[in-house]
C-alpha cells in the first residue's frame, strides 16, 4: 500500500524520484475505496489447483478483493467434478454486462495447437474483445499471454525444438516500472511449454512495452502501453511441487521428458525442488494488483470504456 504523506514534504519529489509510491494528502483526501471486482478465467485442466495457486498469490495484499471465476461451455472440462463448476464457476453469458476492475486468463495444454485449432477459441475471441471494454486491466498468463498476443496483435507464436521445462533467471528490463518493483536485479520463475512468440516480433509492435526476459526462457513479461494488458509467459503462481508432478507424470505414461531446469538439487529427482521464485511471484501479483488495478481503475466501474 502506498504511504500518505503532506504535499509539501521535501522527501516527496526525493521519493518519487526513487521510484517510491507515496500518495498526497490531496490525493487521499479524494480517493474513494471499495473492495476490487477480479475475474479469473481459468483454461487449466487442473481447476482447483490453479484456482488454489493464484488465489494464494491475490489473498497476501491489503486489498480487498471480491473474486469471481469464469468457466468457457465450449470446451467439456474433464479433470474436475460438474458440481464443483457448477458451484463456483459462471458462463461468459452470465457476466457479459458486468464490468471488472480486474482480469486474470490462465494459460492451457494446448500449445501445440493452432489457436483456431483449440475447440473454444471462438468464445475466447469473445471474451478478449469483451475485456477491451468491460475490464480494467487483464493479466494473460503463459499460453493465455501468447493467446492474447495473437488475437489483440497478430503476433504468432512459434514452437520450440524442445519443450522449455523449468525454472529459469530473468532480467527485468523495465527498471522504474511499478510492476517489478521490490525485484532483485535477476529473479527466478517457472516454464513449462513447448511455444515462444519471438522478442523482435513483440519489439515490431509500438504500442507493446518489452519488460523482462531470459537468456534461456526468451520473453518473460510485456504490456501494453496503456497498461491494460500485461502477458506473462511463464508461471510464477506454480506450487513446488508443480512441476515434480508434471514430471513424473509424463515418466509414468512413458512419454520422452527431460528433468525440469534448476528444479531439483543436483538434477536429481529423488531430491524435494529448490523454490527460487516465491518471493518473486508474490511481488508480481501484488504488484499488478496495486499499481495497474488498485490505483488507476476508476470509482465506477461503467466509466472503464469511457
Amino acid at each position: 500500500m502506498p504511504i500518505r504523506i503532506p504535499d509539501s514534504l521535501p522527501a516527496t519529489a526525493t521519493l518519487e524520484a526513487e521510484n517510491i509510491f507515496v500518495m498526497t494528502e490531496h490525493r487521499a483526501l479524494h480517493q474513494d475505496i471499495r473492495p476490487l471486482k477480479l475475474v479469473i478465467l481459468n483454461l487449466m485442466p487442473t481447476k482447483i489447483t490453479t484456482e488454489t495457486q493464484l488465489l494464494r498469490k491475490l489473498a497476501n495484499t491489503p486489498l480487498q478483493i471480491d473474486v469471481e471465476l469464469l468457466q468457457v461451455v465450449s470446451h467439456e472440462a474433464k479433470n474436475v467434478n460438474e458440481a464443483h463448476l457448477e458451484s463456483f464457476y459462471r458462463t461468459f453469458d452470465e457476466i457479459r454486462q458486468n464490468y471488472y476492475d480486474g482480469m486474470i486468463i490462465t494459460g492451457a495444454p494446448v500449445e501445440n495447437l493452432d489457436f483456431e485449432d483449440v475447440d473454444y477459441w471462438d468464445e475466447l475471441c469473445k471474451i478478449l474483445a469483451w475485456t477491451r471494454r468491460n475490464v480494467h486491466c487483464t493479466l494473460h498468463i503463459c499460453w493465455g499471454a501468447q493467446a492474447g498476443l495473437y488475437y489483440h496483435y497478430g503476433l504468432q507464436k512459434r514452437q520450440l525444438p524442445e519443450k522449455l521445462f523449468g525454472v529459469f533467471e530473468h532480467t527485468v528490463i523495465k527498471h522504474n516500472s511499478p510492476f517489478f518493483r521490490g525485484f532483485d536485479d535477476v529473479f527466478f520463475a517457472p516454464h513449462s511449454r513447448w511455444t515462444e512468440i519471438p522478442q523482435n516480433e513483440i519489439l515490431r509492435v509500438p504500442s507493446l512495452e518489452l519488460m523482462a526476459t531470459s537468456a534461456k526462457a526468451g520473453v518473460f513479461a510485456v504490456k501494453s502501453r496503456d497498461s491494460r494488458q500485461f502477458f506473462v509467459m511463464g508461471h510464477p503462481e506454480y506450487d513446488p511441487d508443480t512441476l515434480a508432478r508434471e514430471y513424473f507424470r509424463d515418466v509414468d505414461a512413458g512419454k520422452a521428458i527431460h528433468v525440469p531446469e534448476n528444479y531439483f538439487p543436483h538434477d536429481d529427482p529423488a531430491q524435494s525442488p529448490l523454490v527460487r521464485w516465491r518471493s518473486a511471484a508474490q511481488l508480481l501479483y501484488s504488484n499488478w494488483l496495486n499499481y495497474y488495478v488498485y490505483q488507476t481503475t476508476p470509482y465506477e466501474l461503467r466509466h472503464i470504456a469511457d
